[in-house]
């Protein structure tokens, strides 16, 4: 059973929240990812301001003339932003940070329910009723107008620790159906599980921070294995652009599922072209390109698109004998729509689905499913420009984020805090700048970067944020962030419940400026994990995407 070898090192603030039902119209995220940033701004954590140093950066004064922008918004004042002031390191910090208290905890003896109830905006109200706070959440029927059709607010919301026992509970016990006969690969597959279980304690690996997995030394061992055991079978049958062909997307905010398969099509230490040696059948479809093929433009119907995968299935399934064996078990597949948990019902649900709109309340299944990373990649060729941040001490903006108002909550976000505060630095869409240099000089100047979510639960910030060294501050209910099979997210990001928006500068001046420096540096050392490179490097994005789907496969088997 998975444990960790010492007392994680902190835990995040965790909030909870929506459930989403697929929108019917087609969105194109890399025009709205172009067109709408926005920062947020975020409360100081002294109770002093002080001078804003030489090197604080100075962001023009900037008057939207984008046309989704209503005439003459000003986006940013001219004025330089105000640094938060250091605070002395407590005298409950521990010498070895194995005592280091959890972060984003709150320790106050007023709620963040009680301290936001006389706040509560008309448009919050609006959204989830006079009783926005409550821990009941219960939202009323009424939304904000919107060009697309906006999910409602989940009737449960699963939280952080809820999700943590699912993880463990699927690892006591499998949902996925036995083998119809067993082979070599199975029983190669359970004495991997052994191995992974028992693991050896490793905790001074220079390479792996410790703080930042559920246990350091069963990922380790893991991954070793991985690279000593894992073999990949990629189906060649289906017809190009929806299969086979990554290349024309390898920018934009689907680019998660183009570069995964671009980097597996060339692997030669993990493919093989025996499918009787495979641990893992890929199979290689674009959701995006899907969509790009075969949706009618608004027609609001997917169900070709749900066809055409459900005919796929069918054919490599009558095809080879793989498919039939597990029921769909061990074959994998990576998308990045918003549609792709619909696309991939039915057959394909048995499978390791790594889905960027991974919403437990839509069917993700923790423990066996994949939470892919949404990736905003500018450029195919080079997919690390601009990468780092400002050091946590030169972060003179507490709060960022910039954005255009989709789905239900971003208006709640945009009413209660756009122009609101001037710590926090939170607006509709930025004004486009070439190269957006100022979306980047906030995100690389503010120590917390607002990742709300959109029409769906996933968002690209939660990526940007660790890209650009700002904590992720996660304001989607029952979002599952990448790789929560191995990384410990209440470690180095704070999830803010949905409900609590209006509270949201109160919980993040809760954090001392000590735990925030830890957490910049947790961030940083996580950020190898979510690095694109043209050649894979150990650890990083694509190795990370491998290792939890096969992780997943070795804990979900079964024998016949």
């Amino acid at each position: 059973m998975e444990g960790n070898v010492t007392k994680s090192t902190g835990s995040v603030l965790t909030y909870q929240a929506e459930s989403s039902s697929e929108a019917p119209n087609v969105m194109d995220k890399s025009s709205m990812a172009q067109n709408g940033r926005g920062p947020v701004t975020a409360p100081a954590a002294a109770p002093h301001k002080a001078r804003a140093p030489e090197h604080a950066p100075r962001f023009e004064n900037v008057t939207s003339k984008d046309e989704n922008s209503p005439a003459g918004t000003v986006w940013v004042k001219d004025t330089a932003l105000t640094p938060v002031a250091n605070e002395s390191f407590g005298s409950w910090l521990a010498p070895s940070l194995h005592a280091l208290p959890p972060i984003g905890s709150l320790h106050n003896s007023t709620s963040p329910t009680d301290m936001a109830r006389e706040s509560i905006s008309p448009l919050t109200s609006m959204i989830f009723g006079n009783n926005s706070v409550s821990s009941d959440h219960n939202p009323t029927t009424r939304v904000p107008k919107s060009k697309k059709k906006s999910r409602m607010p989940p009737s449960h919301v699963v939280s952080i620790s809820e999700m943590n026992k699912l993880l463990k509970q699927s690892r006591v016990s499998s949902h996925q159906p036995a083998p119809k006969w067993s082979s070599t690969v199975d029983q190669e597959m359970l004495h991997v599980k052994s191995e992974i279980e028992n693991a050896p304690i490793r905790q001074k690996d220079t390479s792996l921070y410790w703080p930042l997995y559920r246990n350091v030394s069963m990922f380790k061992r893991s991954y070793e294995l991985m690279e000593n055991v894992l073999k990949v079978y990629i189906y060649q049958e289906g017809e190009k652009p929806i299969f086979h062909e990554p290349s024309s997307i390898l920018e934009g905010i689907y680019a998660s599922e183009a570069w995964f398969m671009k980097l597996l099509l060339a692997d030669k230490l993990f493919v093989t072209g025996d499918p009787g040696k495979a641990n893992l059948f890929y199979i290689p479809f674009s959701s995006r390109l899907l969509q790009l093929t075969l949706y009618v433009r608004n027609s609001h119907k997917r169900d070709n698109l749900i066809q055409y995968m459900k005919n796929y299935v069918d054919m490599i399934a009558g095809k080879y004998p793989y498919f039939n064996r597990t029921e769909g078990a061990d074959h994998f597949l990576a998308a990045c729509h918003d549609w792709a948990p619909s696309e991939t019902r039915g057959r394909m649900l048995n499978c390791i689905r790594a889905l960027c709109n991974c919403d437990i309340d839509f069917g993700f299944k923790i423990g066996k499913d994949v939470s892919l990373p949404e990736t905003y990649v500018r450029s195919a060729n080079k997919p690390l420009k601009n990468l780092g941040g400002n050091p946590p001490l030169q972060r003179p903006v507490l709060a960022f984020f910039a954005g255009n108002p989709h789905g239900y909550l971003r208006p709640i976000l945009l009413d209660h805090w756009e122009n609101k505060d001037p710590d926090m630095k939170i607006f509709g869409p930025m004004p486009h700048v070439r190269g957006n240099i100022n979306y980047l000089q906030f995100m690389k100047s503010s120590k917390y970067c607002i990742c709300a979510k959109g029409h769906e639960v996933n968002s690209p910030r939660v990526v940007e944020a660790i890209f650009y060294e700002c904590i992720p501050v996660i304001i989607s209910d029952n979002y599952v962030p990448p790789f929560f099979e191995v990384l410990n997210w209440e470690s180095f990001a704070v999830f803010v419940p949905e409900k609590d928006i209006p509270n949201l500068k109160n919980i993040l001046l809760s954090i001392s400026e000590e735990r925030y420096i830890e957490m910049h540096k947790r961030v940083k050392k996580v950020q190898q994990h979510f690095l694109w490179h043209e050649k894979p490097v150990k650890y990083d994005l694509y190795y990370m995407i491998l290792h939890s789907i096969w992780y997943n496969r070795v804990f979900q088997i079964r024998t016949a």
